[in-house]
């Protein structure tokens, strides 16, 4: 592909990010996927460069473009070498019209803009945001020690038990030690909150939330299996590719469990008032990931997040109802916004006279309404807010 003809695929393939993601749709790395799935004749530096040219475009464009021609010109806007691709030659973009607009540049849209400040965000917190994240990976210590393991390349130690750090883009699926279960690919972040939790081996936990299970996988390989677990969850694709990972990563999972949406504790009767902790990694809008998933920016609006509020506190009630008498809820959301965090936590500690946040102690994060929040900026992790909630 010539340079010109890579600026009219990342227009191609931002035409269909866009509408996808106001429509909350299939995300940007996927359709990315297919796109090239399609078209074999692209070689790898063809398809490396176009997808840095359509995650330029998303990361500079906070409101949501008006066209993926758009969102490049903004592009071309700061990058004179993109701006003379705009040359009508063959497979590539059109040359740029008398009076044609680019698409508004900006960190977010302005309602989400003032969400983030009002969250005791600054620019540079915002921006770091939009930075580009590491690969974390999380040493199994169920077959492995950090300071033992040889690995393909270098990591850097994380200051976590078995954490290690690499480049974005390191093949780290690619290696032994990864197809043996010998590591995970997780985010310090994660690996920090897992590390917090009150847990404790003999213990019963319920992974309300558990999705593919990365942080059940993590808190049995801490406990030595040594706990009852629970994965429990509504999605059946992702929670089905739980089984085979636990295998892989040696962990013992005594119970997965599939939800059915306002009728869960149908199937989670056999644990109420129970459970020594609820890990509730509630579903958010990823505001702390979007050094992963920028346009994550384009499919939050006010009414979803209404929407995952009231979800976020739906799971917590339910939580309430699983732990015994002096139990513990962990409540994780991967968000910078309050409005996911703290407000969630006065919310239910209102509903529920008797219960406390109970303080927690982390090596990163900053006190933030009755928990901990870490982001990319200050702690160089995904953006996240975790509360530890005490039954009476």
């Amino acid at each position: 592909m010539t340079p010109a003809a890579r600026v009219e695929a990342a227009i191609e393939l931002l035409d269909t990010i866009i509408p996808a993601a106001r429509g909350k749709g299939a995300p940007a790395d996927r359709i990315i996927a297919d796109y090239f799935r399609a078209r074999r004749y692209a070689g790898s530096k063809d398809r490396r460069a176009v997808r840095d040219l359509v995650y330029r475009a998303i990361r500079l464009c906070g409101p949501v473009p008006d066209s993926g021609r758009a969102a490049m010109l903004a592009v071309a806007g700061q990058d004179e070498a993109v701006a003379s691709l705009f040359d009508g030659s063959p497979h590539g973009p059109a040359p740029r019209a008398e009076g044609e607009e680019a698409a508004k540049t900006a960190l977010a849209p302005k309602w989400l803009a003032a969400a983030l400040r009002a969250s005791g965000l600054g620019g540079v917190e915002i921006a770091a945001l939009l930075g580009r994240a590491p690969l974390d990976l999380r040493v199994n210590a169920l077959k492995a020690e950090r300071d033992s393991l040889t690995l393909p390349e270098p990591g850097e130690p994380l200051p976590v038990p078995n954490g290690l750090r690499f480049p974005s883009g390191t093949p780290v699926e690619q290696w032994g030690a990864y197809a043996n279960g010998l590591i995970e690919v997780q985010d310090l972040g994660s690996q920090l909150i897992v590390m917090a939790l009150p847990v404790a081996p003999g213990d019963i936990i319920v992974d309300l939330c558990a999705g593919a299970g990365g942080k059940t996988l993590a808190l049995a390989a801490r406990l030595g299996n040594a706990a009852c677990f629970v994965a429990a969850d509504t999605d059946k694709r992702r929670l089905g590719n739980l089984g085979p990972r636990a295998e892989r990563a040696g962990a013992v999972i005594d119970h997965t469990v599939l939800l059915d949406p306002g009728r869960e504790m149908r199937a989670l009767g056999p644990w109420a008032g129970r459970a020594d902790h609820v890990l509730v990694d509630a579903p958010c809008s990823g505001s702390g990931t979007w050094r992963r998933s920028p346009e994550g920016r384009w499919r939050l609006d006010p009414a979803e997040l209404a929407r995952l509020n009231a979800l976020q506190n739906h799971v917590l009630k339910l939580a309430a109802q699983l732990v015994r008498p002096g139990g513990s809820i962990g409540f994780v959301t991967c968000s910078v916004l309050d409005a996911e965090g703290p407000d969630r936590v006065t919310a239910f500690l209102t509903q529920h006279p008797g219960w406390t946040a109970e303080p927690l102690t982390l090596p990163l994060g900053r006190p933030r309404g009755g928990g901990i929040r870490l982001d990319p900026h200050h702690d160089g992790t995904d953006g996240f807010f975790i509360a530890c909630l005490r039954s009476p």
